[in-house]
């Protein structure tokens, strides 16, 4: 992978992670990069759970990457609240 290929992934990754923030109860803590970081897991995750469907961008797809992330950040978010509440 090339270092623009690896610019798009992240990219890509980073866009797939604020929609999913933006469609679950959560939040991502942080800016860009922890955005990016969600992405990667989620799409990791998404691709795990529901195979490469939809279209892909930047060796990324989409659907499952979103759905992936959503999970992700739905799943920290708990986490963190029970850990912020004890």
């Amino acid at each position: 992978m090339s270092i623009l290929g690896f610019i798009l992934y992240l990219i890509v990754a980073a866009v797939c992670a604020a929609i999913a923030d933006r469609l679950v109860p959560g939040r991502v803590p942080g800016g860009f990069f922890t955005c990016a970081v969600f992405g990667i897991l989620g799409a990791w995750i998404g691709g795990s759970l529901m195979g490469s469907i939809g279209p892909s961008l930047g060796g990324i797809s989409i659907l499952p990457a979103i759905v992936g992330s959503g999970l992700f950040i739905f799943l920290f978010s708990m986490i963190s609240g029970r850990l912020r509440a004890s």
